[in-house]
């Protein structure tokens, strides 16, 4: 019989939590014509344009290589503004994806919410934030190194 750690299992359950999390927000979110991955990537570049397309990369949860073509697919639909800077792409939204971004957020916002409050009460809902927030920066820590 095999024995899983408490480390494992807990990796089982995030990386089924986000699975399940992404096909529910994917359903959710085929109202307004963006999958999660677009939404994520259009959030990023809202919030921090101008960005370029590396730093980009390295704040979603699409691969690089997923990241171009997403990109080049959120650029045919007018949401984003790709300029060449040397070797440097900078993104930026378009008037179109900012009104996306304001048709979208709360909905999807309220959403979200509504998963973890159907769930969690709200001193489990802080007590998972700090330890999602310990986790994550151990990993980027260790990505780093």
């Amino acid at each position: 019989m095999r024995k899983n750690t408490h480390g494992s299992l807990i990796w089982l359950r995030i990386a089924r939590f986000t699975h399940q999390s992404n096909l529910l927000s994917n359903e959710f979110l085929k109202q307004f014509g963006i999958t999660a991955a677009q939404f994520d990537v259009l959030n990023q570049v809202s919030t921090y344009q101008p960005i370029t397309q590396s730093q980009l990369a390295e704040k979603v949860t699409v691969s690089e290589g997923g990241i171009s073509r997403m990109l080049s697919r959120l650029e045919q639909e007018d949401y984003i503004h790709r300029k060449q800077d040397w070797k440097t792409k900078w993104i930026t939204l378009t008037s179109k994806g900012e009104d996306k971004m304001q048709e979208v957020f709360e909905h999807q916002l309220t959403f979200q919410t509504s998963v973890v409050n159907g769930c969690l009460t709200e001193e489990e809902q802080k007590t998972l934030y700090i330890l999602m927030t310990k986790l994550q920066k151990h990993t980027e820590d260790k990505l780093e190194n």
